[in-house]
């Protein structure tokens, strides 16, 4: 088979990544950071959820927050992935609607005061919606991670991590940037007010 060039394309891509990184809100993804960190020093739970590859980013927080930024820190984070359990999201979706996968987690679980992250490049997908409406009813703290326009979850939330570009692989590279970004800051604040040194440890 011919070797094609796929160079310019790989430039293309990238440029336009790049392009709406330096358009992100600097600002209101501050906000959202010192939100979460408020959470983190009050102890109380924050559950992360999403659907597809944002499901991905919402389980992949988990690793990065619980472990990445705690490992060597005496106060932990609380992270709940409302992905993680497929026996319950695959009894939910059969048994009652995949509408509810997240809302019947959260039912008679989440607490007043506690933090939701919510994930959707459109920020429409149905069972975010009905699961953050009902976070909302509780008393929860909502941070809205979308794209494209923002959709619904936009106004539901209190804090705005949007990525604005119509384009979904590119929403969900930034999505999962947030996350890196947030952890390696966070580490590094935390460790240093416990009086550690950041090393990042890797296997030998």
């Amino acid at each position: 088979m011919e070797e094609i060039d796929f160079v310019k394309s790989i430039e293309e891509y990238y440029e336009k990544e790049m392009e709406v990184v330096r358009s992100l809100n600097k600002e209101e993804l501050n906000a959202a950071m010192n939100c979460i960190m408020r959470h983190y020093e009050a102890g109380t739970n924050i559950y992360v959820l999403g659907n597809g590859g944002s499901s991905a980013t919402a389980s992949h927080m988990v690793c990065d927050f619980n472990k990445g930024i705690c490992g060597e820190l005496e106060k932990k984070f609380r992270v709940i992935c409302l992905n993680d359990n497929i026996p319950m999201l695959m009894a939910v979706g059969n048994d009652i609607s995949f509408e509810n996968v997240f809302y019947e987690q959260m039912v008679g679980r989440i607490n007043k005061d506690e933090l939701v992250i919510a994930i959707s490049g459109s920020g429409n997908s149905h069972n975010v919606i009905k699961a953050v409406n009902y976070a909302k009813e509780v008393g929860c703290e909502i941070i809205g991670m979308t794209g494209y326009a923002g959709g619904k979850l936009m106004g539901l939330s209190d804090y705005k991590m949007h990525v604005p570009v119509d384009d979904m692989q590119i929403v969900e590279d930034i999505h999962m940037s947030f996350d890196h970004m947030i952890m390696k800051i966070f580490w590094r604040y935390l460790m240093a007010k416990e009086g550690k040194e950041a090393i990042y440890k890797i296997n030998q």
